[in-house]
């Protein structure tokens, strides 16, 4: 049984029986008995001689097969509901077997898992169930929660948006931000969520022809290929120069930077696209050394323009004491407010590369104390660690 097939079908699937005039709730759950009937009776072995006859046989036409199998599991809850009128109807309305209409709603699926209504966990939750196909043991051991909590998440989500209308126009921005936020999860549990991540985007660019679009796929291409060098076998953090280049993924490298270029040739610039450039330049430089800080500050300062984000100026003061010396870095951070995640440790780098060691061990230790998971703080305890020791000798 190729369970990857199922998945891929799936927001198709759900985006017909909900054209058809199902509301979300009752449709989503229609598709999730469909694909466990198909775990059941589809061949593990989908090759020509294993395969039933042609008259049986799921395989030939998969997406058909669970499109009749969703609906009637649809209309069989429906003819327990007390609206017998409009059961009766629909029953009267039910398509006969057959190939699949050829209308992908998948576009609109995610706008609609992705809508304002929705909280970004909960945007999140039902995008990887109804998108991704994952079940709900799968996302809620993702996100480290017990199952029946993430099941009232997505319960609830379901019927927020049941009663939007699914032709109604999507803000591709906000999908955008839905699936940069499962992508940062990483992997935990079972589900690799960066990789599901970037197979949703994908699927994403192929139903939408949007640059930003194509620039949050070539930024998580980019960064998802250094993704075996950013932790020591131990699990402590490595940071990006101290990164070993001849590990990172070449392949992913290529196709993130021919996604990119395509997408900036059309002159629409956008924060991923701008991301994904300054991605680009780190993965570009043969060596640490070699990395063009002054293109990166240009790229900078576009993100800066285009998000006004306080994160974007500190990661910045960052690049500009990289191109214009730690005071020049340390001019631009002192612009910034201090209680900014991270700001601490950036100001302790600084000093470093300043040669002031003593108040760079300082922060350090400061920024372990801030830090907002396990292995960052044992990084920055390590820095201030390793600065004390040489001002002891």
């Amino acid at each position: 049984m190729n369970e990857a097939l199922l998945r891929s079908l799936t927001p198709s699937v759900l985006g017909i029986l909900v054209r058809r005039g199902a509301d979300f709730a009752a449709a989503e759950d229609a598709v999730q008995d469909a694909l466990v009937e198909a775990l059941r009776v589809w061949p593990a072995d989908p090759s020509p001689s294993s395969r039933l006859s042609s008259r049986e046989d799921p395989v030939r036409d998969p997406k058909g097969w669970l499109v009749t199998v969703a609906w009637r599991k649809f209309l069989d809850a429906t003819r327990a509901d007390a609206a017998r009128r409009r059961r009766e109807d629909l029953v009267d309305e039910e398509p006969p077997p057959g190939p699949a209409p050829a209308v992908d709603d998948t576009l609109q699926l995610y706008f609609l898992c992705a809508h304002p209504s929705l909280t970004p966990s909960s945007a999140v939750a039902l995008t990887l169930r109804a998108v991704g196909g994952l079940t709900t043991r799968q996302i809620a051991h993702a996100y480290l929660v017990p199952e029946a909590t993430m099941a009232q998440r997505i319960s609830r989500a379901k019927r927020t948006v049941s009663g939007v209308r699914f032709d109604q126009p999507g803000d591709v921005a906000t999908v955008l931000r839905v699936l940069y936020l499962v992508f940062n999860e990483g992997y935990s549990g079972e589900v690799d969520l960066a990789a599901e991540a970037i197979r949703l985007t994908r699927q994403l660019a192929a139903a939408i022809d949007h640059p930003e679009v194509a620039g949050l796929l070539a930024l998580m291409l980019l960064h998802h290929a250094r993704r075996a060098t950013r932790t020591a076998p131990d699990g402590s953090l490595v940071p990006l120069a101290e990164q070993d280049r001849g590990r990172w993924d070449t392949e992913a490298i290529a196709e993130g930077v021919e996604i990119l270029q395509a997408a900036l040739a059309r002159d629409r610039l956008g924060e991923y696209q701008a991301q994904a450039a300054i991605a680009a330049l780190h993965a570009d430089a043969p060596t640490a050394e070699e990395t063009d800080w002054v293109q990166i500050v240009e790229w900078y300062d576009e993100l800066a323009r285009l998000t006004d984000s306080p994160v974007v100026r500190l990661n910045r003061a960052v690049a500009v004491g990289e191109a214009d010396g730690p005071r020049a870095g340390l001019a631009a951070l002192a612009s910034l407010n201090d209680t900014l995640p991270r700001h601490t440790a950036v100001a302790a780098y600084l000093h470093e590369r300043d040669g002031d060691l003593t108040t760079a061990a300082r922060l350090y230790a400061e920024a372990a104390h801030k830090a907002p998971n396990l292995a960052e703080r044992d990084y920055l305890t390590r820095q201030a660690a390793r600065l004390n020791a040489r001002l002891s000798r």
